[in-house]
């Protein structure tokens, strides 16, 4: 007989809450930062273009190159006041991020945590006086209290891959945000 999802949550137990609650935030932040991370809110084609071909630069002013073009314009004596406003904004496009890795890391153990509690509570239920347990109900027990393991992996392997997809992705724009900078500040005057 298959085993329910009702199953499987109500063989998680109490720790059922703690892993949805990972798996709402896994959800939340995933879908934030792809959001976010969208190319278009971090280097408009428009204004790198611009940048390349060393022309005034307008336009992109909520882009994340747009604010560091911005940050350049009002400090145009100041490179590594430029780099340092640069490398910030790349650690605003990082936010959130070190979460997925606690989430991927935490809700297995959070799992391992309800395996463990479930078993205790399956192995108490033999009997003291034959010292066996009854089989159909061992056999089902122990097959809830492995559901918590199952939930926890469930949700650490969107964590993983998703936080390792965003952070390809923040490094990817690190790169050209840095290129682009170079070639910003290559066209201004050095004080």
């Amino acid at each position: 007989m298959p085993l329910a999802l009702i199953d499987l949550l109500k063989g998680a137990d109490i720790l059922v809450y703690p892993l949805a609650l990972c798996s709402l935030v896994l959800v939340y932040i995933v879908f934030e930062r792809a959001w976010a991370l969208r190319r278009s809110a971090i280097i408009p084609d428009d204004l790198a273009d611009a940048i390349v071909a060393g022309q005034p630069v307008s336009g992109g002013a909520h882009s994340v190159l747009g604010r560091i073009v911005r940050f350049a314009q009002s400090h145009p004596g100041d490179p590594e006041g430029v780099r340092a406003f640069a490398r910030l904004e790349v650690s605003r496009m990082e936010q959130g991020l070190p979460y997925l890795e606690v989430i991927y890391a935490g809700a297995p153990l959070i799992g391992l945590t309800g395996t463990v509690w479930s078993l205790i509570r399956v192995f108490s239920s033999i009997s003291g006086q034959t010292g066996l347990p009854d089989p159909a109900k061992f056999t089902s027990g122990v097959s809830l209290a492995l559901s918590a393991t199952v939930i926890g992996l469930c949700i650490a392997l969107p964590a993983l891959i998703g936080g390792g997809v965003l952070q390809r992705r923040v490094d990817k724009f690190a790169a050209q945000l840095d290129v682009l900078l170079a070639r910003l500040l290559a066209g201004k005057p050095q004080a």
